[in-house]
Protein backbone atom coordinates (compact mmCIF):
# COMPACT_ATOMS: atom_id res chain seq x y z
CA UNK A 1 0.00 0.00 0.00
CA UNK A 2 1.58 3.27 -1.03
CA UNK A 3 2.05 5.50 1.77
CA UNK A 4 1.61 3.27 4.69
CA UNK A 5 4.56 3.02 7.41
CA UNK A 6 6.86 -0.32 6.89
CA UNK A 7 6.91 -2.76 9.46
CA UNK A 8 9.55 -2.01 12.57
CA UNK A 9 12.96 -2.83 11.78
CA UNK A 10 12.61 -2.95 8.04
CA UNK A 11 14.72 -1.57 5.83
CA UNK A 12 13.83 2.44 5.41
CA UNK A 13 11.65 1.99 8.29
CA UNK A 14 10.89 5.16 10.57
CA UNK A 15 12.51 3.25 13.73
CA UNK A 16 15.74 2.36 12.11
CA UNK A 17 16.71 5.87 10.74
CA UNK A 18 15.67 7.33 13.76
CA UNK A 19 18.24 5.18 15.91
CA UNK A 20 21.01 5.88 14.03
CA UNK A 21 20.28 9.48 14.39
CA UNK A 22 20.33 9.22 18.05
CA UNK A 23 23.81 6.91 17.53
CA UNK A 24 24.93 10.16 15.27
CA UNK A 25 23.74 12.16 18.27
CA UNK A 26 25.71 10.64 21.11
CA UNK A 27 28.58 10.20 19.14
CA UNK A 28 29.03 13.61 18.71
CA UNK A 29 28.50 13.96 22.15
CA UNK A 30 30.98 11.33 22.72
CA UNK A 31 33.91 13.22 21.42
CA UNK A 32 33.78 16.30 23.24
CA UNK A 33 33.73 13.57 26.29
CA UNK A 34 37.04 12.41 25.47
CA UNK A 35 38.48 15.24 24.18
CA UNK A 36 37.60 17.15 28.04
CA UNK A 37 38.84 14.02 29.70
CA UNK A 38 42.24 14.29 27.73
CA UNK A 39 42.16 17.71 28.97
CA UNK A 40 41.79 17.05 32.16
CA UNK A 41 44.73 14.46 32.01
CA UNK A 42 47.37 16.57 30.52
CA UNK A 43 46.50 19.51 33.05
CA UNK A 44 46.79 16.52 35.88
CA UNK A 45 50.57 15.03 34.17
CA UNK A 46 51.69 18.81 33.74
CA UNK A 47 51.27 19.59 37.77
CA UNK A 48 52.42 15.99 38.61
CA UNK A 49 55.20 16.63 36.22
CA UNK A 50 55.77 19.83 37.96
CA UNK A 51 55.57 18.87 41.57
CA UNK A 52 58.27 16.09 40.87
CA UNK A 53 60.37 17.91 38.90
CA UNK A 54 60.63 20.92 41.33
CA UNK A 55 63.64 21.44 43.90
CA UNK A 56 61.92 21.89 47.43
CA UNK A 57 64.15 23.64 49.51
CA UNK A 58 62.44 25.73 51.80
CA UNK A 59 64.12 28.74 53.91
CA UNK A 60 62.79 31.23 56.33
CA UNK A 61 62.75 33.86 53.45
CA UNK A 62 60.52 32.10 51.32
CA UNK A 63 58.32 31.96 53.02
CA UNK A 64 57.80 35.33 53.49
CA UNK A 65 55.15 37.17 51.61
CA UNK A 66 56.63 38.60 48.28
CA UNK A 67 55.21 42.62 47.94
CA UNK A 68 56.78 43.87 44.99
CA UNK A 69 60.67 43.12 46.50
CA UNK A 70 59.78 44.82 49.54
CA UNK A 71 59.98 43.48 53.04
CA UNK A 72 55.98 43.33 54.39
CA UNK A 73 54.77 45.80 56.81
CA UNK A 74 51.72 45.71 58.72
CA UNK A 75 49.17 42.97 58.99
CA UNK A 76 48.22 40.46 55.77
CA UNK A 77 44.40 41.61 56.12
CA UNK A 78 43.99 44.86 53.65
CA UNK A 79 40.26 46.64 53.91
CA UNK A 80 39.11 46.75 50.07
CA UNK A 81 36.52 49.44 49.41
CA UNK A 82 33.45 48.21 47.88
CA UNK A 83 32.90 50.51 45.65
CA UNK A 84 35.68 48.86 42.93
CA UNK A 85 33.29 45.75 42.90
CA UNK A 86 30.42 48.17 42.15
CA UNK A 87 32.60 48.85 39.39
CA UNK A 88 33.24 45.91 38.09
CA UNK A 89 29.71 44.94 38.44
CA UNK A 90 28.64 48.00 36.14
CA UNK A 91 30.88 47.04 33.73
CA UNK A 92 29.82 43.80 33.31
CA UNK A 93 26.14 44.88 32.68
CA UNK A 94 27.40 47.22 29.68
CA UNK A 95 29.21 44.45 28.41
CA UNK A 96 26.16 41.75 28.21
CA UNK A 97 24.07 45.16 26.89
CA UNK A 98 26.81 45.50 24.25
CA UNK A 99 26.64 41.81 23.51
CA UNK A 100 22.58 41.60 23.47
CA UNK A 101 22.97 44.84 20.94
CA UNK A 102 25.23 42.69 17.83
CA UNK A 103 22.06 40.19 17.43
CA UNK A 104 19.63 42.89 18.14
CA UNK A 105 20.86 44.43 15.22
CA UNK A 106 20.70 41.47 12.77
CA UNK A 107 17.52 40.24 13.48
CA UNK A 108 15.98 43.63 13.26
CA UNK A 109 17.21 44.40 9.90
CA UNK A 110 15.03 41.38 8.88
CA UNK A 111 12.05 42.10 7.36
CA UNK A 112 8.47 41.49 10.03
CA UNK A 113 11.10 41.76 12.73
CA UNK A 114 11.52 45.27 13.04
CA UNK A 115 8.62 46.48 15.40
CA UNK A 116 9.23 43.31 18.02
CA UNK A 117 12.73 43.50 18.13
CA UNK A 118 12.60 47.65 18.56
CA UNK A 119 9.89 47.39 21.61
CA UNK A 120 12.18 44.64 23.06
CA UNK A 121 15.51 46.56 22.89
CA UNK A 122 13.21 49.35 24.40
CA UNK A 123 12.03 47.46 27.11
CA UNK A 124 15.90 45.69 28.20
CA UNK A 125 17.07 49.61 27.20
CA UNK A 126 14.63 50.34 30.20
CA UNK A 127 15.84 48.00 32.43
CA UNK A 128 19.75 49.07 32.39
CA UNK A 129 18.48 52.90 32.55
CA UNK A 130 16.79 51.76 35.78
CA UNK A 131 19.52 50.33 37.23
CA UNK A 132 21.84 52.71 36.28
CA UNK A 133 19.65 55.36 37.52
CA UNK A 134 19.55 53.46 41.12
CA UNK A 135 23.02 53.54 41.18
CA UNK A 136 23.35 57.06 40.64
CA UNK A 137 20.97 57.73 43.33
CA UNK A 138 22.91 55.77 45.72
CA UNK A 139 25.57 57.29 45.22
CA UNK A 140 27.14 54.40 43.64
CA UNK A 141 28.85 56.44 40.87
CA UNK A 142 30.55 59.31 42.78
CA UNK A 143 34.17 58.74 43.29
CA UNK A 144 35.53 60.47 46.59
Amino acid sequence: MPGAPSAPGAPGAYGAHSVTLAADYFHAYSVVGVLAAVGVLFVAFAFGAGRLLRPVVPTPEKLLTYECGVDPVGEGWAHTQVRYYVYAFLYVIFAVDSIFLFPWATVFADPGYGATTLVEMFVFLGFLAIGLLYAWKKGVLEWT
